[in-house]
């Protein structure tokens, strides 16, 4: 098989399959051998992901904690104030961060609560960071104001193949999935866009869940794969554990079907060893999540991350367009801007 470094986006289910059969290390190879053809080698693009609205969410996905059908014991809280979570933004730029992702358990946002979102992206933006956002499904309106206030990445992940996607969640079809993409690809915002590993599906899945990513064009710019963590009280908590060396092949499949996407090594890594994250790096992985927390589950503390990178020869992916004079005026201002509009949510009530 030809291993085209350019995007392409006519990949055969057969063809998919043929790179998950492929001997482990020559798969390897090729992936790094298209992750060089179009990024820094040693390279990794940093995240910090943050729980804006964490619980009693009405949707019944099978892995999550935050859903409302199950007891997962998790404490739930209504929106943050705008201003605790540009605190949090500016603690995770101080630790590295470029990029700052904020996700709300909904189903959609509301009509009340959006405009709190669309100011915290504002701010987030003046900080000098990426901004991302997950929120569940938007119609038309809610993806412009989005894109008008200069949202960078909508993270809204297909999860699973379309043809599993129905033994994992029954309150949101994978149509309506893939309609709050177009939507938010139409107005120009950035697709963060990928799935869970080990969710009880088979590798067909995992084929069929790459090549749907891979017919999108062009492809989502940020791919998280994530391993499923298992939390107690969900249907998946049982689950049997998928293997690594499969998990590590599907990150080399995601980074040869998708060469100029970053592929985001995303929930799980607190169970992986360092040794499985280094092959998953050597696979075409360049993108992570610095913090202690993913929303809800545990992630590899910011200093764990450093040593490990610094074992590997691994640079965070540094940002070029903002200067820190402009980050330092836009943080004067957004603060009297805050003050002048009295935009705080209060988040107890």
């Amino acid at each position: 098989m030809t291993i085209a470094t350019q995007p392409r986006y006519d990949w055969t289910s057969q063809e998919v399959q043929a790179l998950f059969d492929m001997p482990f290390m020559d798969l390897l190879f090729h992936a790094q051998t298209v992750h060089r053809a179009n990024f820094a080698p040693n390279q990794v693009q940093v995240s910090t992901l943050l729980s804006i609205k964490t619980g009693a969410c009405p949707e019944d996905c099978k892995y999550c904690p935050q859903s409302g059908h199950y007891n997962t014991e998790l404490e739930k809280e209504k929106l943050m104030e705008v201003q605790k979570v540009l605190q949090e933004a500016q603690l995770a730029k101080d630790k590295g961060a470029t990029r700052f992702c904020m996700g709300a358990a909904w189903k959609h946002p509301s009509e009340k609560d959006f405009p709190y979102v669309l100011e915290m992206i504002k701010g987030v933006k003046q900080l000098g960071l990426e901004s991302c956002v997950t929120l569940g499904t938007l119609n038309d309106a809610q993806a412009k104001q989005l894109a008008e206030v200069g949202l960078d990445y909508y993270n809204h992940n297909l999860d699973t193949s379309p043809e599993f996607y129905d033994s994992i969640i029954t309150t949101r079809s994978y149509q309506e999935r893939l309609d709050t993409l177009s939507r938010v690809r139409d107005n120009g915002v950035k697709l963060c866009c990928g799935g869970i590993m080990g969710l009880g599906e088979e590798q067909k899945d995992r084929v069929g869940l790459l090549r749907q990513l891979s017919q999108m064009a062009p492809h989502p710019e940020s791919v998280p794969i994530n391993m499923l963590v298992k939390v107690e009280g969900t249907p998946l908590e049982n689950v049997d554990d998928l293997d690594e060396f499969e998990f590590i092949r599907t990150i080399a499949v995601a980074r040869i079907l998708m060469p100029t996407s970053h592929v985001r090594l995303s929930a799980g890594r607190q169970g992986m060893s360092e040794q499985t994250q280094a092959l998953c790096f050597m696979a075409g992985a360049n993108s992570i999540f610095y913090g202690e927390k993913l929303l809800t589950t545990g992630n590899p503390e910011a200093d764990k991350d450093r040593m490990l990178f610094a074992k590997l020869g691994i640079q965070p992916e540094q940002r070029h367009d903002v200067s820190d004079e402009a980050v330092q005026e836009s943080i004067v201002a957004q603060a009297k801007a805050q003050e002048e509009a009295k935009f705080f949510y209060d988040a107890t009530v």
